[in-house]
């Protein structure tokens, strides 16, 4: 195909009933996303140099992942300030809180296996939390649903869990054994806890009859592709890791590192920009929902499910757009270890930071535009946070992203073609067949062609009718393109066997 006709017909000429781009129409989007986030990424490099320098990382790496791809990773400074070792795309940095949603998924796929429900009980998998008394006398029992969303009612327990990763069981159950001490009742609020995901750990190691870290590491990991993603540091290749410092007078401090241990549930996964990649690009990949073969290793709707709001985390009346000026106040919600956000623009985003001696990291993602951000750092705590998020919300605001479409059901696209039909011909015989009881009730045949006479006589005869843009698989909207104008059409469908026309919508477009 020529490339000018291939362009206009990309652009303009749909015929009736069309309801998806043709391939190359398809191609040619993908590659206009690509080159809006490449106009980008030089700011968002920039912005990361200044955040090195200003914050004295002694190294970095991030990355830009869309519509599955690593499109953009750099590294910065370096892995081992000593022996000089710079920072690549397989350094290997500790991910701290990252870890949560690993061990989250891990949960979620013995629970779709039907080996644990997440409403069971802890004490049913944990013995030793028989013995703890709960805060009230009519506290709910601890599930592993209150550990999964951070409302057990346990106590903001950072920088102390920091230190907690490498207890061993024993250890970790003498600690609960002796009694816990909590801030509310279990359910009643967001309180983070990194004890909380200890527990998880040991409830995912009783359920698969081994260790968590394997569990994750065989059913996650290895599936993805994740094959440089560890749990002990020792375990890490020559010049492959990345220590750990703090900033200190002046001068970079060498951090301990702490093992891997029976609290690393909580902090301890060992990843490289490459592989971390995948990872969140596996996210993205659950959106939309959709008739495609599953492709594991944890099903669409669970990797939804855990992206979903579920407990009120907080809200942000002074956030503001990318330029650091416009008010754009957010809300959030934790998932299943995952922090979920939304926008004034209704823009959700999804991911987590993680933090301990010695490393910073944070990961963000909008999965319904198909792009995602993460960076590690090897400073305590290092401020790669807002930056990261930052590097994102200029994605989103700049690249003209927009959100991924949603595959169009074969009923939408049905009356996408009948819908065109009525509104123009008003045909009584079509209405009968497709609108709902509702439709000439609201507003009668009479007065819908005058209504529809009044929007669509000043653009003129009807040259040509635009595809179907889904909303979801009952609603959406299409374009009536005219000699001297343009109307928009939306329309809902009936939750019936066979759905009917219920609303239709006619707005002329400005142009």
């Amino acid at each position: 195909m020529h490339r000018p006709f291939q362009l206009a017909l990309c652009s303009i000429v749909f015929v009736l009933g069309s309801s998806a781009l043709p391939p190359a129409c398809a191609q040619d989007a993908a590659a206009g996303r690509s080159e809006r986030v490449a106009a980008i990424l030089p700011e968002i490099d920039k912005m990361f140099d200044d955040v090195a320098a200003k914050e004295h990382l002694p190294g970095v790496v991030y990355g830009v992942v869309l519509d599955g791809k690593l499109v953009h990773a750099r590294s910065l400074g370096l892995a081992d300030v000593e022996r000089k070792i710079p920072v690549s795309g397989t350094t290997e940095f500790r991910i701290a809180s990252m870890t949560k949603s690993f061990v989250a998924m891990a949960a979620l796929k013995l629970r779709d296996e039907g080996k644990l429900r997440l409403d069971d009980p802890v004490a049913r998998y944990l013995p030793e939390l028989r013995r703890v008394r709960l805060p009230t006398v009519d506290s709910p029992a601890l599930t592993i649903r209150h550990l999964m969303t951070m409302t057990t009612g346990l106590p903001e327990d950072n920088p102390w869990g920091d230190r907690q990763m490498a207890l061993p069981n024993a250890r970790i159950e003498q600690l609960v054994g002796a009694g816990l001490s909590f801030s509310n009742a279990p359910g009643q609020a967001f309180e983070y806890s990194n004890l909380g995901y200890i527990l998880l750990g040991k409830v995912v190691t009783k359920v698969a009859g081994m260790r968590f870290q394997d569990y994750v590491t065989r059913q996650i990991l290895r599936p993805l592709g994740m094959h440089d993603t560890r749990w002990e540091y020792t375990q890490a290749p020559a010049g492959k890791l990345a220590l750990g410092y703090r900033w200190e007078r002046d001068h970079w401090e060498l951090e301990p590192i702490l093992h891997d241990g029976d609290g690393a549930a909580m902090g301890g996964l060992i990843t490289t920009a490459d592989d971390f990649a995948r990872y969140v690009a596996f996210h993205l990949d659950a959106w939309p929902a959709r008739n495609d073969p599953e492709r594991g290793p944890l099903r669409r709707a669970s990797r939804r499910e855990m992206q979903l709001p579920h407990t009120f985390a907080g809200l942000s009346t002074r956030a503001t757009l990318s330029d650091m000026k416009t008010p754009n106040p957010n809300v959030s919600f934790y998932g299943y270890g995952l922090v979920w956000q939304r926008d004034s623009r209704s823009v959700v985003t999804s991911g987590h930071s993680g933090g301990l001696p010695g490393f910073g990291s944070q990961y963000r993602f909008a999965p319904e535009h198909g792009v995602g951000v993460f960076a590690f750092t090897n400073l305590r705590y290092g401020p790669v946070y807002g930056p990261a998020a930052k590097a994102l919300a200029m994605l989103l605001e700049r690249a003209d992203l927009g959100p991924r479409p949603v595959p169009v059901s074969p009923i939408l696209a049905t009356r996408h073609t009948q819908v065109a039909q009525l509104v123009q011909s008003w045909d009584a015989s079509l209405a009968g067949a497709i609108a709902a009881e509702n439709l000439f009730l609201d507003r009668s045949r009479e007065d819908w062609i005058a209504h529809a006479r009044e929007k669509l006589e000043p653009i003129g005869s009807i040259t040509s009718v635009g595809p179907i843009k889904a909303e979801n698989g009952l609603r959406g909207s299409f374009l009536l393109n005219g000699e001297r104008g343009t109307v928009n059409v939306r329309f809902t469908l009936t939750p019936e066997r066979e759905p009917k026309v219920q609303e239709i919508e006619l707005t002329p477009v400005k142009q």
